[in-house]
């Protein structure tokens, strides 16, 4: 016992830089968690969390053979693949061009640039996106209208959302998400590069055989924590976007969930929901990790 409140004399300063992320976790990860009753429970609001009787997996069959239980599910992985599809490669890329410019002041302007929109609030960069799209005055219609072409109502085209949804998320994380490999990059001995200059390698050679082998287990660690949330599209930026008219193609688990929870009050069925999609992303983790140890010899655990 004294070693311990030696060790957290010793560390008192980086525990307490510590303890509001423990407490975040804490209260809003673990505290929670024995509301997963509510999914077996008909749930009755002011009875307690007890209250109801006990349904089983009745709530679970009712969202499975419900007519929106393909399309909550294809519409959440879509949102969450094709930004990883598409975005994952373009911050190694970004980081491969940052710590190739000479020139540091404008490679710091480059990267405060690409940094920025990650800082901005989730309601501004859907607001922007609204205003840039708007049929009236929007600068794309303008655009559009300008080259002789019909306008198009972009936000009320159900076609249109998952274009749109995946080239905003990302512009808005690719230059904070390049960090970690700029980082990764910039650990590689130098004298791996200076060999490679007297074997009379490329750029392109360098970067194949050399920079991307570097930093292979910071990219295999950072899909795995991707493919861990592929099932857990951000609910704010989608519920912002989205309309009735977008439902089709918009419509995810977690905006199924608020819909059936807070507006229907159907809190046992949302926990079904909630609970079914967190099953789902534990067995891809396990699955994409499993995978990524056999083919790489790499994993998380």
């Amino acid at each position: 016992m004294s070693t311990l409140f030696s060790l957290i004399r010793r560390d008192k300063y980086l525990l307490l830089m510590f303890s509001p992320i423990f407490l975040y976790y804490l209260i809003f990860m673990y505290l929670p968690m024995p509301g997963v009753l509510l999914a077996f429970r008909n749930f009755l609001p002011g009875q307690g969390m007890l209250s109801g009787e006990w349904v089983g997996l009745r709530w679970f069959e009712q969202f499975v053979n419900s007519i929106y239980f393909w399309r909550l599910l294809r519409n959440t992985f879509l949102l969450a693949f094709l930004p990883l599809l598409f975005g994952f490669s373009i911050p190694i890329l970004f980081a491969v061009c940052i710590v190739e410019i000479k020139n540091r002041t404008f490679k710091r302007f480059a990267q405060t640039v690409t940094y920025l929109p990650h800082f901005i609030s989730t309601v501004v960069v859907a607001g922007m996106i609204i205003n840039f799209l708007s049929p009236t005055d929007g600068i794309v219609n303008t655009l559009i209208a300008s080259l002789g072409m019909e306008k198009v109502n972009f936000m009320m085209d159900a076609s249109w959302f998952r274009t749109i949804f995946t080239s905003s998320d990302i512009w808005q994380s690719f230059g904070f998400s390049s960090i970690i490999y700029i980082a990764a990059i910039m650990g590689i001995d130098p004298e791996m590069y200076d060999s490679g200059k007297i074997d009379g390698v490329n750029k392109f050679q360098e970067l194949w055989h050399l920079t991307l082998p570097s930093i292979k287990p910071t990219i295999v660690i950072l899909l795995l924590l991707s493919l861990g949330g592929i099932m857990s599209v951000g609910f704010e930026k989608v519920y912002l976007l989205y309309n009735g008219a977008t439902y089709e193609t918009a419509d995810v688990l977690s905006t199924y969930v608020y819909r059936m929870g807070i507006e229907g009050q159907n809190y046992g069925f949302a926990t079904a929901v909630g609970l079914f999609n967190s099953i789902i992303t534990f067995v891809l983790v396990f699955a994409a990790n499993s995978m990524t140890r056999r083919l790489t010899k790499m994993s998380l655990w």
